[in-house]
């Protein structure tokens, strides 16, 4: 996992959840913070924030449930080589 990366998704939720100090491991979906809006918008901050495309296979609850969901997410698609 990257610090930095996770430093910038805890960060981003941090905007919308003010209340709540997240755990790297804290369900936000659970938790009852994500509503089908935010999800979409989740969606675009990963793809803008780290030049990633997530793609319609990618679209799986459990990499975007938390910080170290996502933080692994990101991860796991910086690592994968662009095809040229």
């Amino acid at each position: 996992m990257s610090t930095d990366n996770r430093t910038r998704i805890a960060e981003y939720l941090s905007r919308f959840f003010p209340v709540q100090d997240l755990k790297d491991d804290d369900d936000i979906f659970e938790l009852g913070f994500v509503s089908s809006m935010f999800a979409m918008q989740l969606v675009s901050f990963v793809e803008h924030e780290f030049g990633i495309t997530v793609e319609n296979e990618d679209l799986e609850l459990e990499y975007f449930r938390s910080i170290g969901a996502l933080d692994a997410f990101v991860a796991r698609k910086l690592s994968v080589p662009v095809p040229q």
